[in-house]
Order: C-alpha cells, then sequence, then structure tokens
C-alpha cells in the first residue's frame, strides 16, 4: 500500500509539472470565441486520411476545431503554407500521445513533414507550442522510390527505399554515415513501425538545398528517411531529440491512425485544462 501510495504522488506531480508547462500552449487555444460554430469539413470531411469521431458530439468537435484553429492562427501556420486540415491532424496526433504518455514531458514541439507539397517547397515545420513559435521552416527530402520531385509512394517494407506516413516518436542522436544523426520511432502500425529496421532517421545532406533543386529541378532523395538541409540539421536534431512529436504527412494516401482520435484529443486539453487550474 505504501509502496502504491508512493507512485501515485510521483504520478500526481508529473501531471502537474506537465500543467505547468503546457499552461501558455493551452491559455491561446482557450481564448478562442464561443462554441456555437458547426463542425467544419476540414475536421468532418473526407481528407484522404480523416480524423477519428468516435461518438464525439457536435459541440465538442466543434471546440476541438475551434481550438486548433486558435493554434494554427496564433503559429502563422497558414502564411507558411501548411493547410489546415494538415496542421490539425498533426496536432490532433500530438494530444493523443500527450493523453497516452508517449511523449516527453520536457519538450512541446511538433514537428510536421507534409508531403502534398512537391520537394522543390519548403515542407518540413518544427512548432514550439509553449511559446507559440515556429522554430524552422525548411526543405526535407522523401525517399528515392516515393517518387521525383513530389512523393506519391509510401512503404513500410525493408529496402523499399520509399518514406513511411505516421506519427514517429524522436529518439537517440548516434554518429552515422552521414554524421549527427537523429534516430525515428515509429508509432503507426502498419505504415511506419519498421523505420527502426529500416534505418529510416533524421539526417542532414548536400542534396537538400536551394542549389541542389536550382541545378536539378527537385531535392535529390533519401533512403527512406526525412533528410534536412545540411546548414540546418544540427540545430534541428538538438531541439526535437528525446521523445518528441513528428508527424509526415501525405492525403488520400490510404493512411489512417489510431491517434486520430478526437475524443481524446478533447480529453487530452480538457485534462490538462483542469490540472493546469488546479495546480
Amino acid at each position: 500500500m505504501h509502496q502504491t501510495s508512493v507512485i501515485q504522488r510521483k504520478r500526481k506531480m508529473q501531471r502537474a509539472r506537465l500543467a505547468r508547462r503546457v499552461l501558455p500552449f493551452l491559455a491561446s487555444l482557450f481564448l478562442a470565441t464561443p462554441m456555437a460554430t458547426p463542425v467544419t469539413k476540414s475536421m468532418a470531411g473526407n481528407t484522404g486520411n480523416s480524423i477519428r469521431m468516435p461518438k464525439v458530439s457536435t459541440s465538442s468537435t466543434a471546440m476541438l476545431d475551434q481550438k486548433l484553429r486558435s493554434s494554427y492562427e496564433a503559429l502563422g501556420a497558414k502564411e507558411q503554407g501548411l493547410k489546415f486540415e494538415t496542421f490539425a491532424k498533426a496536432m490532433t496526433g500530438y494530444l493523443n500521445l500527450r493523453e497516452a504518455g508517449q511523449l516527453t514531458e520536457d519538450k512541446q514541439l511538433l514537428t510536421v513533414v507534409d508531403f502534398d507539397l512537391p520537394s522543390t517547397e519548403k515542407r518540413l515545420w518544427v512548432f514550439d507550442l509553449a511559446t507559440n513559435e515556429t522554430k524552422f521552416h525548411t526543405l526535407v527530402a522523401h525517399g528515392h522510390n516515393s517518387g521525383e520531385n513530389e512523393a506519391t509512394n509510401f512503404s513500410n517494407t525493408d529496402e523499399s527505399n520509399m518514406s513511411s506516413l505516421g506519427f514517429y516518436a524522436t529518439s537517440k542522436e548516434y554518429q552515422g554515415k552521414h554524421g549527427r544523426s537523429l534516430r525515428l520511432e515509429g508509432l503507426d502500425e502498419g505504415f511506419n513501425t519498421n523505420a527502426a529496421a529500416r534505418s529510416v532517421v533524421m539526417h542532414g545532406a548536400d542534396y537538400v538545398s536551394e542549389a541542389f533543386i536550382k541545378q536539378n529541378g527537385r531535392l535529390g532523395r533519401s533512403l527512406g528517411c526525412p533528410a534536412l538541409p545540411m546548414d540546418l540539421k544540427d540545430e534541428i536534431i538538438e531541439a526535437v531529440n528525446g521523445g518528441t512529436c513528428l508527424f509526415i504527412n501525405k492525403s488520400d494516401a490510404g493512411y489512417d491512425s489510431k491517434y486520430l482520435n478526437q475524443k481524446t484529443a478533447m480529453t487530452a486539453l480538457v485534462s490538462t485544462a483542469t490540472a493546469t487550474a488546479h495546480s
């Protein structure tokens, strides 16, 4: 009994620490206008990998949509070329993973890679949800067999040399053939769970640059890794390592995830707000 009570106290302290860390993020979300708006197509319609809505009331769905739009606007994501539908999926998964305890409590970073965009455009974002800032917005390569300028094919199979969609948790750094690199843990069964076995990691590459685009009309391609510009790879890896969320998106690619659960996302927002109010 004594051991159980100690564990319970530790969990309570951890929840309190998390609540204090997410206060700035939640404050921006809950300053939105009243929740009388209807469910929008972006959240309820078919976007290729639609967000799940298991038995969620219309008002709760509208509330989540509104909170995510508030965050989207605060980050200036639209002006940076990221569609709200993609951001909403990424945030929904982030909140699900938070609720499941699969992300670090020390950082509130969300990395989004949007393969709806061609390789010639900046399609990687690192958002700091604690400060509502975009830390990085840059180029990122896709797998060699995923396509030329646009990524259209994806696989979880070893030696496919394709990119893999879905949610990842960043892991530890290491020094490999590409220098400083970051291991990734694929969290979506059937879509990216072979990432570690395939050595799908974050690393820098000379073929990820504006100069390469100018010469070749597109970026170079990896063996499935989200390869970064050499001049930013150290900063990005330093920022996102150690259990932060990465989401790789492609609409209309048959992707689905248990982490695209609106009910769980809403629960995460409400429970964290409640913990914050009582901390």
